[in-house]
């Protein structure tokens, strides 16, 4: 009986936790959307953002024999189109000289959105856009009109920089929206690549 009487404000408790739990998921569910669209959220995690890739610039230092942006390596090449392949981009904004205009364009996904407002924290102007499959079905993503922004930036003297290879497809395969634009504006393709010596790749990420 004493059994019995100690098991049962237990079994009585049990369901409140579980009520507790269906409250706070609904709760964050109720949340989530708002937050997600709210343009201070975005700032505040870009700012973060931000703050740790010039962290990782300051605690790692640049492989011997790497050209440096800022060196005047790519100096004959300017204003030139910054080639850079998935993956080994995210530093750049850390690493690219401030006193030099750089425009980028950055996908129109949500995703992305942290991306461009990240890269304004660093001074660098952010054209939307999404390009490179000869697939119709992407032809309405903004391509064209961010082609254009930057063909735009390179007549008027300033650095522009795309990621070549195209998300979901074969990673390191150049899609055809940055040789598009090299031979509409006649400027020259500047590979990069920018890594460190310490790092985590997340092989299914493609």
């Amino acid at each position: 009986m004493e059994h019995d009487l100690a098991k049962g404000p237990a079994s009585d408790a049990a369901p409140t936790g579980r009520g507790r739990s269906r409250t706070t998921k609904a709760f964050w569910r109720k949340i989530r959307q708002p937050l997600a669209q709210s343009r201070f959220v975005k700032n505040a995690i870009a700012s973060l953002f931000a703050q740790f890739v010039r962290f990782v610039r300051l605690t790692n230092r640049v492989v011997e024999g790497s050209a440096r942006f800022s060196g005047g390596a790519y100096t004959e090449f300017e204003p030139g189109i910054i080639a850079l392949w998935h993956g080994q981009h995210l530093l750049t904004p850390a690493y690219y000289p401030k006193r030099k205009p750089l425009v980028a364009m950055v996908s129109r996904s949500a995703d992305a959105e942290l991306n461009a407002l990240m890269l304004e924290k660093f001074g660098i102007e952010a054209v939307r856009g999404s390009g490179g499959r000869e697939n119709a079905r992407h032809l309405d993503k903004g391509g064209a009109k961010a082609l254009i922004a930057l063909k735009k930036s390179l007549a008027v003297g300033k650095n522009v920089a795309m990621i070549a290879d195209i998300p979901h497809g074969t990673p390191r395969d150049a899609g055809l929206g940055i040789v598009l634009l090299a031979r509409l504006s006649g400027r020259p393709l500047v590979p990069v690549a920018i890594t460190t010596s310490r790092r985590k790749v997340l092989e299914k990420s493609w």
